[in-house]
C-alpha cells in the first residue's frame, strides 16, 4: 500500500496548490483546471485501492465483504 500512501500525498500537495491559487486569487480556469486534475488523481486512488480490495475478497471467497463493498460503491452515486 505504499504507492497509494504516496499517491494521497501527491493529491494532498496538489490541494495545498489549489488552496494557494484560489488564495492568491489566480485565474478561474486555471483553479477549475488543478480540481480537475485533483479529483482524478483521487479517483486514479480509489479505483486501485477499490480493485486491489475486490480482488483480495474475491480470492478468499468472501462474498460478505464483496457484498459489503458493493453496498458503499453504490451509496456513493
Amino acid at each position: 500500500m505504499e504507492d497509494v500512501i504516496l499517491r494521497l500525498k501527491k493529491v494532498g500537495g496538489q490541494i495545498d496548490g489549489l488552496a494557494r491559487m484560489i488564495e492568491r486569487g489566480e485565474e478561474c480556469s486555471q483553479i477549475i483546471t488543478q480540481f480537475q486534475a485533483a479529483k482524478a488523481a483521487l479517483d486514479n486512488t480509489f479505483s486501485l485501492v477499490l480493485d486491489r480490495n475486490l480482488k483480495a475478497c474475491l480470492g478468499k471467497n468472501d462474498s460478505s465483504s464483496v457484498e459489503k463493498i458493493i453496498k458503499l460503491i453504490v451509496k456513493q452515486q
